[in-house]
């Protein structure tokens, strides 16, 4: 064995320190480059919890309007029935419902301007205004409300929000976020948990509560597909909670997105009039 002198082993140590430090900088640069590149907890590229929920109301609901073509099956232990409509709206504001089936039922129309209510049935020539206390009412028999239909509340305008987490839904990873009624708000829920898509921004699931915080009832979005160039669920199950064997699916047959339409058409005479 070779002995070596003190100014050799300095220089070997030194050598060795110096390679210590060029690969804890490499360690370094590899830990940013990795942090960079993986993704972290912010939500939804930076989107606030009530800049998520808006964005994806605006893409099942429309940005500004839409028509759209369902059919709603009431389900109960001992018998079913489907009922066929149309519906056009412009914003939060207005709405427009036509029914189209069953026969005895066709003809029938709702309204809603701003924060006014309507009903028109042909069968017996007369013209309704529903009041305030009927929005919690079951449209046509079935498990949503007359608010649900005629879209009274905002679940933008109406809710505070807060983001509770993820979990999936149809596989598809998704924000879970909370929104609690704010104090001055005309609505019928205490608050809701709404469970959207991250990748396409898509109410998958949402549950709703009584002011007292009892869980009423669930609904589940699937079946999902490409409508007027963007994809949504098509077929929306509406669950309560204490009521075995009830249920409500919506289906959409059509949608068409953001149409040219106006005030004007929201009136009591188009009511009378709309195919």
């Amino acid at each position: 064995m070779r002995c070596i002198s003190k100014q050799e082993f300095a220089s070997k140590l030194q050598t060795m320190k110096n390679n210590s430090n060029v690969m804890k900088i490499v360690f370094q640069i590899t830990a940013i480059l990795l942090m960079g590149f993986l993704p972290g907890p912010a939500p939804a590229q930076g989107l606030s919890p009530g800049e998520i929920v808006k964005k994806a109301n605006d893409k099942f609901s429309g940005e500004k309007s839409s028509r759209s073509v369902m059919s709603m099956t009431i389900v109960r232990p001992t018998w079913e029935r489907t009922i066929g409509f149309k519906s056009w709206t412009l914003g939060d504001d207005y709405a427009l419902t036509l029914i189209t089936d069953p026969p005895g039922e066709r003809g029938q129309t709702f309204l809603k301007r701003k924060n006014e209510m309507w009903n028109w049935n042909p069968t017996i020539n007369r013209l309704i205004k529903l009041p305030p206390s009927m929005m919690s009412q079951g449209w046509m028999g079935s498990d949503y409300t007359n608010e649900d239909i005629l879209n009274e509340s905002s679940v933008v305008e109406d809710y505070d929000h807060e983001m509770m987490g993820e979990e999936f839904v149809l596989d598809r990873l998704c924000y879970k976020i909370r929104l609690t009624a704010k104090e001055d708000a005309a609505v019928i829920w205490g608050h809701q948990v709404r469970w959207i898509d991250k990748a396409d921004f898509l109410f998958l699931k949402a549950e709703m509560y009584d002011v007292d915080g009892y869980l009423v009832r669930t609904e589940l979005g699937s079946d999902l597909k490409i409508m007027d160039g963007r994809l949504i669920p098509t077929r929306l199950e509406l669950i309560p909670a204490e009521e075995e064997g009830h249920k409500t699916i919506v289906e959409i047959e059509e949608i068409t997105y953001n149409i040219a339409i106006d005030e004007s058409f929201f009136s009591q005479q188009q009511m009378k009039r709309v195919r």
